[in-house]
């Protein structure tokens, strides 16, 4: 076994820093606006800030939203730095449907269904989705379309469009890796139009509220104005 002088926790630090580099270099090269996050330190989100009372996951820079850009010399420092969290605005490239796993679980399934019978690229409603470790999926939408009058007042459901943002894979939170269940390269960084999605979501939410009673799970992240 050949000995380093480096622990193992460093090498560890490293390793999460190029591989969340990597994927930030990857979202900004595909035109995707990325701004660097708190990195996890223990069980909280540390950005560095004085007197930030904030201990969950956050943006790194006060002014983030000034701040996002797909410049990649800027992402590519910005990860030199620390192993930031990868987040990614909302209400520019995309929009972000966040709903629970029951609920992300039957839109999947009628996505698929959907884009297998109708053929590639007809009524196409497939798009990238990630989803959290603590079970919640994120479907990424065209931007500028509100919830539906049938979503509205879902505590279940959260739009997230301009000011507000997501983790991004391979972020680290305290409870595991956000990861992508539908990766944009599988959908060639292509978005489906949110009404579509939200249309498959009411349909998913009927269904559900006609099946067992399930808790509400309401959203880790922070709701969009």
């Amino acid at each position: 076994m050949r000995w380093s002088p480096r622990p193992p926790f460093i090498r560890s630090v490293v390793l999460d820093r190029s591989r969340l580099r990597h994927s930030a270099l990857r979202y900004a090269e595909h035109g995707w606006d990325v701004t660097p996050g708190a990195y996890l330190a223990g069980d909280r989100f540390d950005c560095a800030r004085p007197g930030c009372p904030t201990t969950g996951c956050h943006p790194a820079l006060e002014r983030w939203e000034e701040a996002a850009t797909c410049d990649t010399a800027k992402v590519a420092d910005w990860w030199r730095r620390a192993p930031h969290a990868v987040l990614l605005p909302t209400g520019r490239a995309f929009d972000v449907l966040e709903v629970p796993a029951h609920l992300g679980l039957r839109v999947l399934g009628a996505a698929r269904l959907h884009a297998s019978v109708l053929g590639p690229g007809r009524g196409q409603v497939r798009g990238p989705v990630a989803v959290t470790p603590t079970g919640r999926w994120m479907f990424l939408v065209r931007p500028g379309d509100p919830l539906r009058p049938e979503l509205d007042d879902s505590l279940d459901v959260v739009r997230h469009g301009a000011g507000s943002w997501i983790p991004a894979p391979p972020t680290r939170l305290p409870e595991g890796l956000v990861r992508w269940s539908v990766s944009p390269e599988e959908t060639r960084w292509r978005l489906p139009d949110a009404y579509a999605v939200q249309g498959m979501l009411v349909d998913a939410v009927g269904a559900a509220a006609r099946g067992a009673q399930l808790p509400r799970q309401t959203s880790t992240l922070r709701r969009a104005a």
